[in-house]
């Protein structure tokens, strides 16, 4: 059904059978349930993923998708320090990978972060390697135990190219690394009583960098609710949605390309889109999956596009074509004051609803990326390990760019 990759040391190129035209697989030997675009590149197709085994040694993959050729090509590196919960590739710097993982100290299971650089050579002699796996040029464990004892996301921020979020129990810090400074900008308080027993901590489930209000808003979720602080000023909660779900809020995503605009999943099967200055309904929501979203994801590039994955083995594409920006463009075309060049430039609105289901996992779908690279084309994960590179059925993305 698909072909597993073994760990070696030099560049492996695989032909993947093709499920239907759309969709291509890449197996893992290992269960896994991290996977990023490499947003630093600008040119190839590319996405990481790491494995989640209690096994000694964990792997990143960096595969390379070949449209044409319609192949993969796949570096491997360990990943030593635990089995990995999340992943985050830097926007600004293509070699540079922060992971979340667990360890082990004694009786106890943490949970850290760390930076990893990929080397600049990533084809070096065979015979100079000293292991089956590529090194890393550098690997940073990030000082995080005096902030709590599980880290939930590293996220880099999208302007700046030292300033990291760290999201950590019931706390958001913000790290210079220019610096080497760590400053606590959010905390929940503890729900229950005045001494503030840990067990009644509501901690955050994670966390992003708005892409607007000049990247000084960070964005949390903790239970069924949502909140947004100014990082310039000390627990200042600037806006907050409670109960954006009836159940725990799992994941969020930001319109990059529409003011205040932000799309939520959670454990009730929903999939809401929310406009910050009117935080008491959606403006949109679908309740096509069965079982909990793990992910949400705008398409950059066409945001009235989503993508959704759920434990429930499937990845949606949805449109959500009237509050999308592409809305306002068309609108403002339509007006006589625009001139023909611009109007042959609009995108057509595909009408809102559930437009394909990919049913091809057979376990949870943890993730679900498009590339930052072609808008036409996405990774999921499943936590069998099973990576599937997908694209828009082509009667979509004719009807929007034709």
């Amino acid at each position: 059904m698909y072909a597993p990759i073994s760990s070696q040391n030099q560049n492996i190129e695989i032909n993947l059978k093709k499920m239907d035209e759309n969709s291509l697989i890449y197996g893992l030997e290992l269960q896994a349930r991290a996977l990023t675009p490499q947003y630093g590149e600008s040119n190839d197709v590319c996405f990481f993923i790491a494995t989640n085994s209690l096994k000694p040694t964990n792997q990143v993959h960096l595969i390379q998708y070949e449209e044409e050729q319609g192949t993969v090509q796949s570096k491997v590196f360990e990943h030593a320090l635990g089995e990995v919960w999340k992943l985050n590739s830097c926007p600004h710097n293509a070699r540079l990978l922060a992971s979340v993982y667990n360890v082990q100290k004694g009786a106890q299971v943490l949970t850290q972060s760390a930076l990893f650089t990929l080397p600049e050579d990533l084809n070096p002699d065979p015979e100079q390697l000293k292991s089956e796996y590529l090194p890393w040029q550098q690997v940073e464990v990030l000082d995080t135990e005096a902030l709590g004892e599980r880290v939930k996301t590293i996220e880099f921020h999208p302007s700046q190219d030292k300033t990291l979020a760290c999201v950590v129990d019931n706390k958001v810090a913000v790290m210079q690394r220019a610096e080497a400074s760590t400053r606590v900008v959010a905390e929940v308080p503890s729900s229950g009583s005045s001494s503030g027993s840990a067990k009644h901590t509501q901690h955050f489930t994670t966390g992003k960098w708005s892409h607007h209000h000049q990247g000084h808003q960070f964005l949390t979720l903790h239970d069924g609710h949502l909140s947004a602080y100014d990082v310039r000023d000390t627990q200042h909660c600037a806006w907050s949605i409670s109960d954006a779900h009836g159940q725990m809020v799992r994941d969020l995503d930001c319109n990059p390309n529409k003011q205040c605009h932000l799309v939520t999943g959670g454990d009730d099967g929903y999939l809401r889109i929310w406009d910050c200055r009117m935080p008491k309904a959606p403006v949109f929501e679908r309740s096509d999956h069965s079982h909990w979203v793990w992910s949400v994801r705008f398409n950059t590039f066409h945001d009235q596009l989503l993508l959704s994955s759920s434990s429930d083995c499937k990845v949606l594409l949805t449109c959500a074509g009237s509050v999308s920006s592409e809305t306002q463009v068309q609108a403002g075309l339509d007006d006589s004051n625009f001139s023909g060049t611009e109007t042959e430039e609009r995108h057509k609105l595909l009408p809102d609803g559930l437009l394909q289901t990919f049913d091809q996992h057979e376990d949870s779908v943890y993730c679900a990326e498009w590339s930052n690279v072609d808008p036409w084309i996405f990774a999921s994960l499943s936590y069998d390990g099973r990576v599937i590179i997908s694209k828009v059925p082509k009667q979509y993305k004719y009807q929007i760019i034709f």
